[in-house]
């Protein structure tokens, strides 16, 4: 985790060094790659494609809804002409009624940083294509609209998580978890079905202890199991204090679960007892909440992740939001204080597992979501013919 936006810049940075390494890697393989598919944040590879004049395809780590939702404010200049930082406007030229704030959309600071920003999109215009972990069943309008914006070079290849079937790469995901995926999954047993709330804000998730003493408190007052990952970070200790030496994890024994630091997300999200699943929105988890056919309790932090809101809550109609209005600033979290309140957790777990009507309904599209998630990579599905067709388009270039 990165503790300000001015580390993710020098993170950038180090990574446009890899420039001359990975050049020199390139002209020394053999046979000679004859394409490059590298992702948005590394323009670098722009230079690399046009020295060995080969393709580049960029890979977007979100989703073609706020893609299109971004291109449409920024290329228009839209945002120039709103003042307020907080009154919600209608994007642009959407096939539906989308509201932001400027907040939402525009929550980078500094020149360095639009710099950057500058730079992505300077070396965007020079791509070849577009792949994107999504799938075409689960935003229909948004992927042709991205088609126009990328001269109809754009390709939807996932869900990617659900391409693994190993269980080893399912348990870790990245990482190693802090418990036993075979303890938390004997927990997971021991609970009735669709009865569990998963709630994880994500790795970079950096909120106070405060903020996050509330959430527990919430989880605590809603009278539902759950598992809570808290990511491990500079303000840990006294959250960690809380939870084992204050009583917390005493008073939840038996019903809730704490992991620290990681947890085998996949694993969880596809048991059988889990019913709902608290997320920050970031695009991975979205859609792995979405594979693993569940509602979502919307709290986004930041970037993409109000956007992907919009979507699971507005247009999907499988989410439910928990009320964050204003996205988090690095370094600033101590300026923002507590957003979300214990009773605001307690209500929206109430609404989010509603064994009602909406709550059936919302169950019911997400299911059928989950259904078309897998159906697109199987042989003869969108995604799958996709790849096929992001092949026969590099071949072309030879």
């Amino acid at each position: 985790m990165l503790p300000s936006l001015d580390l993710a810049l020098d993170f950038f940075t180090a990574a446009d060094k890899l420039l001359e390494p990975v050049e020199n890697l390139f002209g020394q393989l053999k046979p000679q790659p004859n394409c490059i598919i590298s992702d948005v944040c590394l323009p670098y590879t722009a230079q690399i494609a046009g020295k060995f004049n080969v393709p580049r395809i960029a890979f977007h780590g979100t989703c073609c809804f706020s893609v299109v939702c971004f291109n449409n404010i920024f290329a228009s200049k839209f945002l120039e002409s709103i003042s307020s930082e907080s009154e919600y406007f209608s994007v642009p030229g959407l096939p539906d009624k989308i509201e932001l704030t400027k907040k939402q959309v525009d929550s980078t600071q500094g020149q360095k940083f639009k710099a950057f920003e500058y730079k992505i999109g300077a070396a965007t215009l020079a791509i070849d294509g577009v792949i994107i972990n999504s799938f075409e069943e689960l935003e229909p309008a948004y992927v042709k609209e991205y088609k126009k914006i990328s001269r109809d070079k754009a390709w939807c290849i996932g869900p990617v998580s659900l391409s693994n079937k190993e269980y080893s790469d399912k348990a870790q995901r990245g990482n190693t978890s802090s418990l036993d995926e075979h303890k938390c999954l004997k927990w997971l047993d021991s609970k009735d079905p669709k009865s569990v709330v998963y709630a994880c804000l994500g790795s970079m998730c950096n909120l106070i202890p405060s903020q996050m003493m509330e959430l527990g408190l919430g989880l605590e007052a809603s009278n539902r199991p759950f598992i809570w990952v808290i990511r491990e970070g500079e303000t840990s200790k006294e959250l960690k204090k809380w939870v084992v030496e204050d009583g917390f994890e005493e008073r939840i024994k038996g019903r809730g679960l704490v992991i620290w630091d990681w947890a085998p997300q996949v694993l969880i999200l596809s048991h059988p007892s889990v019913g709902g699943f608290l997320t920050h929105c970031g695009w991975n988890s979205t859609l792995e909440g979405v594979c693993a056919g569940l509602p979502l309790l919307t709290w986004p932090l930041f970037a993409d992740q109000f956007t992907n809101e919009k979507l699971a809550v507005h247009l999907l109609k499988i989410g439910v939001k928990i009320g964050v209005e204003n996205p988090m600033t690095w370094g600033e979290e101590q300026n923002i204080g507590v957003l979300v309140k214990r009773d605001d957790v307690k209500n929206a777990v109430e609404r989010l597992m509603d064994e009602g009507n909406d709550g059936e309904e919302r169950r019911n599209r997400a299911l059928n979501l989950a259904k078309m998630a897998k159906m697109a990579i199987q042989e003869g599905g969108s995604s799958h013919l996709n790849i096929t067709l992001l092949l026969q388009d590099i071949m072309k270039h030879d």
